[in-house]
């Protein structure tokens, strides 16, 4: 799917996101601005908010009971939270990949072929076109193109992991929403996911939760620092990295802490 180069508005903005757990305020008036065809990386010690910020972009933490949330999350001037959001339509435009490999217990064609199947699409050329198109994308239709009816479990882990950024790609995302997705991988797998991202920021608006500075350095464009449900910094990565406005950041990025 191709999107446009620029954009009047940020693709996607955030302003003052808050979201309780019950009586456990999780996320406190957060807010960002996130760019089309950059990485964001969100950063933090663990159990500041990332996770649950990136789940709150396409609505996944209102699976949770007892979850309260308020401000506005907006997609192209959108509030996704808006009475009446497709829910569905939403999580087919902000697609999401977790922290360890999740292929389905089917094969390699049914896995990419997944959502479209759901959503109604049959025809065997279409579905064909999508599995190649995707696997091309994701940098597999050469490994996988003579084992596409091989089970999606017996891949190597790195390969199960580009196989579900396919199986997000046959459904033509706009956002791709990145929980920790190298944190299962070893080195050379990790940079085999990396060396992906950066081939997908040229069609996709990409967010990446990291506790690896190393990574949020080398890969992102812009970064936001959180701590205990607060974004204590969003600013362009290498401004951040290099000479960050506020002390607690310095803290994290340097080690002191998290």
């Amino acid at each position: 799917m191709e999107h446009p180069a620029t954009h009047a508005i940020p693709r996607l903005q955030v302003r003052n996101l808050n979201l309780h757990y019950g009586h456990f305020h999780a996320l406190i008036n957060v807010g960002m601005d996130v760019e089309d065809r950059r990485i964001t990386a969100l950063i933090g010690p663990s159990g500041c908010g990332k996770s649950t910020l990136l789940r709150s972009l396409n609505r996944m933490n209102d699976l949770i009971p007892g979850v309260r949330i308020t401000g506005e999350v907006r997609i192209d001037g959108v509030d996704i939270y808006a009475p009446g959001t497709d829910v569905c339509a939403l999580r087919a435009r902000t697609g999401m990949v977790f922290q360890r490999p999740n292929p389905f217990p089917l094969s390699v064609y049914d896995n990419v072929v997944f959502g479209l199947r759901v959503a109604g699409v049959r025809g065997k050329e279409t579905l064909d076109a999508a599995v190649e198109r995707s696997l091309r994308a994701a940098w597999l239709w050469d490994n996988l193109k003579d084992n596409l009816y091989g089970s999606a479990l017996a891949l190597p882990l790195d390969q199960q992991q580009r196989l579900c950024v396919a199986r997000l790609m046959a459904i033509e995302p706009e956002v791709i929403l990145m929980d920790e997705p190298c944190s299962a991988l070893d080195p050379i797998a990790t940079a085999k996911i990396e060396e992906l991202m950066l081939e997908l920021k040229k069609q996709y608006t990409i967010i990446i939760v990291t506790h690896n500075m190393q990574q949020a350095a080398r890969m992102s464009d812009h970064a936001g620092c959180m701590l205990l449900g607060e974004m204590i910094e969003f600013d362009g990565t290498q401004r951040m990295f290099t000479n960050p406005r506020d002390e607690r950041t310095q803290d994290y990025i340097s080690g002191r802490y998290g």
